[in-house]
């Protein structure tokens, strides 16, 4: 449960940073003249579903792989 608790977080985490990124890199094309942007609410929900789901998808397989081994040859070194 903690490494997926741990995948969620990081996932919410890095999907609000890339948006509010994004959301700053749009506007500051605009400002210099580059080029007309707009970001529109559907691009921002699909991007941060695609991102959840991504960081959810591969933080529940090495969890699931994780929970089902031995905590001593967890740890163990080869």
């Amino acid at each position: 449960f903690q490494f997926l608790a741990e995948a969620v977080i990081l996932t919410f985490i890095g999907g609000f940073v890339g948006i509010i990124l994004g959301w700053i890199i749009a506007y500051a094309v605009t400002y210099l003249g580059i080029l007309q942007t707009q970001v529109s609410i559907l691009a921002v929900l699909l991007a941060f579903g695609v991102s959840t789901a991504i960081g959810i998808i591969f933080g529940y397989y090495p969890a699931r792989r994780a929970s089902n081994l031995n905590p001593i040859e967890a740890l163990r070194y080869e």
